[in-house]
Parts: structure tokens; C-alpha cells; sequence
């Protein structure tokens, strides 16, 4: 039988200790995740893993070392000790490295009010096999899709954090989706697109008729897609993919490259970076929410915080070390897995919605470019060029004309960031909820 998380924890701290180690924290992490993918209505595969990963970091001085395992006996626990004790002794000095002190760890969280566990029995194979060929029927009922690929999954997940600084503290959270590709067409007129849903509790989630619809729909809206005009367009990004540009910014505020001088954003605490009247909120305990989670990867308290208050930056995005090398307090921010330090992350993002709709950004946009998926990516960390490969629907007197793709928009982030029109469609359950986006006068390359 597989120990406790929390006891695993609590040998793996006892272990280092006694192998010299002055300082040490530990995680165990167990896990559960089914999926079934089907394509071209039969099974394309079907898979269980079950795991119990554990991880050590130990700190002699400012010397630190990390190691791993999948093993959870007591002669692995030894040896994992062992090991990082003498690989610390080696490592190079750093002096920004070390645990919380015993006043800043968490106490006293609610992990029942997150909710981020569903109480439901975990789904077996034959009813997830079930969701996925009934998105894929809902998609071939609409002609002129010629083939689908469906995928359901559900995972469920524990982990247990413990240091020598006396913090210990666990939670658990689950995962259901549903997601599916449709094509439509042949040879070089295939058109494709995606549609996929997410909840933490599976009863939240939407049909899976509902899902196949919307795919088969997508795909279907990408028959005759042209390359576009070139030009200087305002640009529309749909909500579906409007959040990486929020993603951008919270690259470029990430503690790690701040330190390092290597970010566009280097230079902007307290300066404007977006429109005035428009926030960048983080919110670690919105319930239901499968990013929610009650203290960070170095045991600190989460709270909820204003990145970007009236458009102006307010702060970096940091864990203890890098809050360290600039002089600053954690944000609570700390990510971490078993195998290497922690790191700063983001978990639920928000952009201040505006007043109008989608549709209404598009009418006001005259002509230019909705776009609805993109690939590939050239964004220089150091200056914020941006480039992205698009696809979406030209638009022409406030209207959807036709359909394109194999175009490239490009800007800079600093110019574009301040420059954008947020609409009203973000999705509720979604952890970074960011609505469609409009901006203007961004450089296309297309026909």
C-alpha cells in the first residue's frame, strides 16, 4: 500500500536531516488519469496511468540540490536524501536561495471552500468512451465533415508540500474534458478547427452534442479560407485566443526574467502599460477553478492581488528567490514540481471586460482581421517585437466577408498592449478570463 503523501513528506524531511542536509522541503504528488480518443469512429486509444512521484530539495547554506523519484520506499528515500545532501555540498553558491521563514508560511487555508475536488466517482472507460463518439456524431451530422477526432479525459490529482521551516499542507483537485478536431474537405482544401471544454467538476460540463456542434461549425466556417490583404489593419482576436496577449505581459513581468534584465517590461513598474481604466487582477481562490489553491509552491499564503490597477503596473510576478535578487517580497507566486525549484507563475488572470460585444468591435473595426487561431510565434523577450502566424474571417464595412488563413500580423507588445479595446465575452469558467481583443493598426501580411 502506498503511504500517505503527507507521511511520505514528513520521511523524506527526516531523511535529509539525517543526512546532513540544514534545510529541506518535500513533495509528494499522486495521480490518477483516464483518456480515450477515437478517430474515424473506432478506437484510437484508451489510457490509465496511476503514479506517485516525490521530490526533495535540500539547502546547505546557499548551496541547493533537488532530486526525484517515482519509488516511495524507505531504501529510495535514503538514497534520494543521501544524494541531494552531497550534490548540494558541490553546487555553486547562491544567495538568493532558501525556505521561507518560519513568520511568512501559511496557516489556517480553506481548501473546501476552492472546491476543487469533484466528490463523483471517477468514470470508467466505456463512459468516457461514450462522451467521445457522441461529440463525434454530433460533428458527421453536419454535412460536409468527413472526419472527426474525439477525445475524452479525467484525472485526479493529490500532492502534499512539507519544509523543515514547519510548514505541511495538501490538496487535491480533478479534471474533465471534452474536446474534439473536424475536417472538412480534401487534398490542399482541407480545412480544419478545434473545440474543447474543461470543469472541475464534471457535472458543470457542457453536452458533449453541444461540443460536436460547435467543432463541426468551426470547421465547416473555414471552407474557402484566402490569404488576406497586406497592409496596415485593425485587428480583432477572438476570445478564444485573445489571452495570449495577456500571456505576453505576464511572460515579461515573471520575476525570473526581471532579474535576469532580459524583459521588454524591465523598465515599466508604475508605468502605464495598458489603457487607463483597465485592471490585471490574479485570484488564486475563485472556487471551482482548476488553477485555484490555497498557499504556493513555497508555502506561502495566496492571496487575491492587482497586477495592473487603471492600466498602470503595480507589480512583478515573484517567488522568494527571485523577490530576493530585486529586493522585494514573494507575490506568493511560487510554482514548483518534484524535480526542480520553485519558479514564478500566475494562476487565475483577469482583464477588466469593456462594454461592447464581440460583434459590436467588429462593426466599429470597419475592415481588417477577426482572428480566430493562431500558430507559430516570434515575440523577442528583450525588445517585445511580436509575430504570429493567423487565421479568422476578413472583415469589410463591420461585417464577416470570408475566411483566411497563412498571414502573419506583427507589432510590439508595449505599443499594442496600450492600444487595446476589451470586449464583454469572456467565459466565466475559464482561470485566465481575457475577452475578445480589439487593436488597432497592426501590420498583416498576407496575398
Amino acid at each position: 500500500m502506498t503511504p500517505h503523501l503527507s507521511d511520505l513528506t514528513s520521511a523524506l524531511l527526516d531523511a535529509a536531516r539525517k543526512a546532513g542536509a540544514e534545510a529541506a522541503d518535500a513533495l509528494a504528488v499522486s495521480g490518477t488519469a483516464v483518456s480515450i480518443e477515437i478517430r474515424k469512429g473506432a478506437l484510437e486509444q484508451a489510457e490509465r496511468s496511476e503514479q506517485v512521484e516525490i521530490g526533495l530539495r535540500v539547502l546547505m547554506g546557499r548551496r541547493q540540490a533537488c532530486v526525484s523519484a517515482s519509488d516511495t520506499s524507505t531504501a529510495t528515500i535514503t538514497a534520494l536524501a543521501e544524494r541531494a545532501v552531497a550534490m548540494a555540498r558541490e553546487a555553486p553558491e547562491d544567495p538568493t536561495a532558501g525556505l521561507a521563514e518560519p513568520d511568512q508560511i501559511a496557516h489556517g487555508w480553506d481548501v473546501a471552500a476552492l472546491d476543487l475536488a469533484d466528490p463523483a466517482e471517477e468514470p470508467g472507460a466505456a463512459q468516457l468512451d461514450s462522451a467521445a463518439r457522441a461529440v463525434e456524431a454530433a460533428a458527421l451530422e453536419a454535412a460536409g465533415i468527413t472526419q472527426v477526432e474525439a477525445q475524452a479525459a479525467y484525472s485526479r490529482r493529490q500532492l502534499h508540500l512539507a519544509a523543515t521551516n514547519g510548514f505541511s499542507g495538501g490538496y487535491g483537485r480533478t479534471s474533465t474534458s471534452l474536446s474534439a478536431v473536424a475536417f472538412t474537405g480534401q487534398g490542399t482544401e482541407m480545412q480544419r478547427d478545434y473545440a474543447g471544454e474543461g470543469r472541475v467538476y464534471a457535472s458543470d460540463m457542457p453536452s458533449a452534442v453541444d461540443i460536436g456542434r460547435l467543432v463541426a461549425e468551426r470547421a465547416l466556417h473555414r471552407v474557402g479560407s484566402v490569404k488576406p490583404r497586406t497592409g496596415t489593419f485593425p485587428v480583432v482576436y477572438d476570445e478564444r485566443v485573445a489571452a495570449s496577449l495577456v500571456g505576453h505581459l505576464l511572460s515579461a513581468i515573471n520575476g525570473s526574467s526581471i532579474a535576469r534584465g532580459s524583459s521588454w517590461a524591465r523598465d515599466l513598474l508604475g508605468k502605464q502599460v495598458l489603457p487607463a481604466g483597465i485592471a490585471l487582477t490574479e485570484d488564486p481562490h475563485r472556487p471551482r477553478i482548476g488553477s485555484s489553491r490555497p498557499f504556493d509552491g513555497e508555502g506561502l499564503a495566496t492571496r487575491r492581488r492587482e497586477i495592473v490597477v487603471d492600466g498602470v503596473l503595480t507589480g512583478w510576478v515573484l517567488d522568494l528567490a527571485t523577490g530576493r535578487k530585486l529586493g522585494m517580497p514573494s507575490t506568493a507566486n511560487a510554482f514548483r514540481g518534484t524535480s526542480a525549484p520553485p519558479s514564478p507563475s500566475t494562476s487565475n488572470i483577469d482583464l477588466t471586460q469593456g462594454p461592447r460585444s464581440r460583434d459590436d468591435l467588429i462593426r466599429d473595426m470597419g475592415t481588417g482581421l477577426l482572428i480566430t487561431s493562431m500558430i507559430g510565434s516570434t515575440i523577442n523577450p528583450t525588445t517585445g517585437d511580436y509575430s504570429r502566424g493567423a487565421a479568422g474571417f476578413w472583415v469589410e464595412n463591420g461585417e464577416l466577408a470570408y475566411p483566411v488563413h497563412e498571414c502573419t500580423i506583427a507589432g510590439n507588445l508595449k505599443d499594442m498592449l496600450l492600444r487595446i479595446v476589451p470586449a464583454n465575452d469572456a467565459r466565466s469558467h475559464l482561470s485566465t478570463r481575457v475577452p475578445s481583443i480589439l487593436i488597432d493598426g497592426m501590420t498583416l501580411a498576407g496575398a
